[in-house]
């Protein structure tokens, strides 16, 4: 399976196209926010 084109991007995951149309690769991201973005910090 082959990441292609990013179709989505939120606060805490992305969304890929595949190869296959039929599957998707979703990315979570290691960063969280607090207090509308004022505080921020790495998930470990």
């Amino acid at each position: 399976m082959q990441k292609l084109k990013l179709i989505y991007e939120g606060k805490a995951k992305k969304v890929y196209e595949t190869d296959d149309e039929d599957l998707l690769i979703q990315e979570f991201k290691d960063d969280a926010t607090a207090f509308d973005a004022t505080k921020r910090g790495t998930i470990v």
